[in-house]
């Protein structure tokens, strides 16, 4: 916390042997004292328009060059060769005024080392890769090809300026995207074509900058020499790291261009040139690129990935218990070797009615799921769930929790377990308040429609919902049809509507 602003990096420390989990995917920032609430509502009024303004002007007139510039040009003329002549000349002058649009936004990057020419190095890994300003890096290197998701091509005016680049589009839903992309970029890495540097972001998703996490293989697959490039924000106040769990990017953008100035490191390492060991592993080659990059940065390696970002989306949408700490539990359950053990389940299948409700101290919990109570990381586990110090947690939380992330379960199974867990008849029977408590911790219900819900499921008033009963229900409704993959039902038969 500093210069009146709560804005964070999360992580758990633990005692004992100093160990820490980190969670590279949350960030915390809020404005917390009356001078920056006043500072920031003075700014907004008066030099946010004025950068609004004036960062529209500089994108309109970015967009009108890529269009001149690719006129003519088909889209696979656009991934065959790269641009010459006249075309070359307008996109270095497109990045040379996406580098007024940053200056605009208050950011004053300083360029540590040199960049290097594609002879020296066809590919550079950009990390941390943690914010939407990263992109001055990319306009300090003249507009070098990136290798973006394909979705951001359809962005309005900077899908242009992207394009005009001639990136290399990832498309995470084709299950042939990642063969071609890495075919792709192989072949212009080792073309005798002037291609621009290919940028990439081998951490393949956005962090808080804490550590750097797995790099992805894509980029090492050419084997050619790699200059490693790191991008630091030394600010008081940190307004632009956009995460899976913190602020919104409207947020964000509104802080940053209310700051006076933003710092912007670029520091280009010197070209790292694989063995043959290296050329021969792709993932040795990042693993080792990687290392070279956090002594430099000075943060710790983790081996978080892409997929714990999926898996953490999924908690969150799903709304179960301490979503956000959810990859911080699957790497202590890992430390642990609980990983694969299915005790959580075991106990689920096992409960008895009532077992859970009461709140479950440290040495209980211990025992319950057979960790060691002198483990740093049993207590950090402990920890994760007791959020408010209160020496207890509450068990049902912690095993909903961890079954609800595994990637063979779907939404109708988290439910089912859902409701086992917090049906206090032992019967399967929810109360409304139990019944609310599953759904909302499964199916993101806010607590009144759940309740909602629960009326218009008990029509007989007996007082209770089962399992079965909800998912009869549910097979009729689109609202949870569409969520749970259930065929659509005739919206009419013999002349009535379906409920």
């Amino acid at each position: 916390m500093s210069g009146g602003v709560a804005g964070g990096i999360a992580y758990e420390e633990c005692t004992g042997d100093g160990e820490r989990i980190l969670n590279p995917f949350v960030h915390r920032l809020e404005l917390e004292t009356t001078y920056e609430k006043i500072k920031t509502a003075i700014l907004t009024v008066v030099l946010l328009p004025i950068r609004v303004s004036v960062i529209c002007f500089f994108v309109c007139v970015g967009w009108l060059f890529a269009f001149v510039g690719l006129w003519g040009l088909t889209e696979e003329e656009l991934r065959q060769k790269p641009l010459d002549g006249w075309r070359n000349v307008v996109r270095r002058s497109c990045a040379v005024l996406m580098r007024s649009l940053f200056v605009t936004a208050g950011f004053r990057p300083t360029i540590i080392g040199r960049q290097s020419t594609r002879t020296q190095a066809p590919v550079v890994a950009l990390a941390p890769h943690s914010s939407f300003a990263d992109g001055v890096a990319m306009v300090y290197m003249g507009g070098p090809s990136i290798v973006a998701k394909g979705e951001i091509a359809a962005l309005p005016f900077f899908g242009k300026l992207i394009n005009f680049t001639q990136p290399v589009y990832v498309w995470r839903d084709d299950p042939d995207s990642r063969q071609n992309t890495i075919r792709e970029i192989v072949e212009r890495a080792k073309s005798d074509m002037d291609w621009p540097q290919i940028l990439i972001f081998p951490e393949g998703t956005c962090t808080n900058r804490s550590c750097l996490i797995t790099f992805k293989p894509g980029a090492f697959y050419p084997g050619v020499p790699i200059q490693p490039v790191c991008i630091r924000y030394p600010n008081k106040v940190d307004t632009v790291t956009w995460t899976w769990d913190g602020p919104s990017v409207w947020k964000l953008l509104w802080l940053t261009l209310t700051q006076p100035y933003s710092n912007c490191e670029i520091e280009f390492l010197p070209v790292y040139t694989p063995s043959d060991e290296e050329k021969k592993d792709p993932k040795l080659f990042a693993k080792n690129v990687r290392a070279v990059m956090a002594k430099a940065l000075g943060v710790p390696v983790t081996d978080y990935c892409y997929d714990d970002c999926l898996m953490m989306a999924k908690a969150k949408q799903m709304n179960l218990p301490h979503a956000a700490s959810l990859v911080e539990v699957n790497k202590l359950r890992l430390k642990l070797g609980m990983t694969g053990s299915k005790t959580e389940e075991a106990l689920i299948e096992a409960k008895s009615p009532n077992d859970y409700t009461r709140g479950m101290d440290f040495p209980e919990f211990a025992r319950t799921v057979g960790v060691p109570t002198d483990n740093w990381a049993s207590r950090q586990l402990f920890r994760t769930f007791d959020k408010q110090n209160f020496g207890t947690i509450d068990f049902r939380e912690y095993l909903l929790g961890v079954v609800g992330i595994e990637k063979d379960r779907t939404p109708l199974d988290v439910l089912r377990v859902a409701c086992k867990i917090y049906d206090g008849s032992g019967f399967g029977r929810l109360s409304a308040e139990e019944f609310a408590k599953a759904s909302c911790q499964t199916l993101a219900l806010s607590r009144e429609h759940a309740l909602e819900v629960f009326e218009q499921v008990d029509k007989n008033r007996l007082g209770y919902v089962t399992y079965d009963s909800f998912v009869e229900y549910a097979r009729r409704k689109a609202e949870f049809a569409g969520h749970f993959g259930f065929e659509e039902k005739p919206a009419a038969r013999n002349g009535k509507k379906a409920d």
